[in-house]
């Protein structure tokens, strides 16, 4: 367990401060024509899968769905896990765990609130700037849609 001790600024008093990695959500979006993928507008830069903070008192899932919303301007629906994602280092910034979901958009695509841009892509042909773990994700999805298409 990793904690520090800081001293209270009233009163003195030793107040324990434990530290604990921070829950996200990302979302693989799927169109018709590929996944939607974002431009950070702020660091790390890159292209990323839409996602963010699960706000206090938030599920997963309603995260996921207000990450895509404030993203991408995005309505999602059929919510499936792919995977969690706990690297310490999959952040620079911070200790995140990370839910990853495949969902379904409904909508038109737009890049909002923290998308600098927008993008549709297929998995052959990704950008090669991809933020935090998300190649990764996006490799592991790939392989579960090759899995399931193999299977039907």
């Amino acid at each position: 367990m990793s904690f520090t001790t800081l001293a209270c600024p009233s009163c003195g008093s030793s107040i324990t401060q434990y530290r604990n990695p921070f829950p996200t959500v990302d979302i693989i979006i799927e169109l018709d024509s590929g996944i939607v993928l974002i431009e950070r507008r702020n660091e790390p830069f890159g292209w990323a899968l839409p996602g963010g903070f699960v706000d206090y008192g938030e599920s997963l899932e309603s995260a996921a769905e207000r990450e895509a919303r404030e993203e991408t301007s995005l309505e999602i629906s059929n919510l499936q896990l792919l995977g969690c994602y706990s690297d310490p280092a999959r952040d620079n910034r911070m200790h995140t765990i990370s839910t990853v979901y495949i969902a379904q958009a409904h909508g038109i695509p737009r890049a909002a609130d923290d998308a600098l841009n927008l993008g549709i892509f297929r998995l052959d042909s990704l950008p090669e700037r991809l933020c935090f773990d998300h190649a990764r994700i996006l490799a592991d999805y790939a392989r579960r849609v090759a899995v399931t298409s193999h299977n039907q």
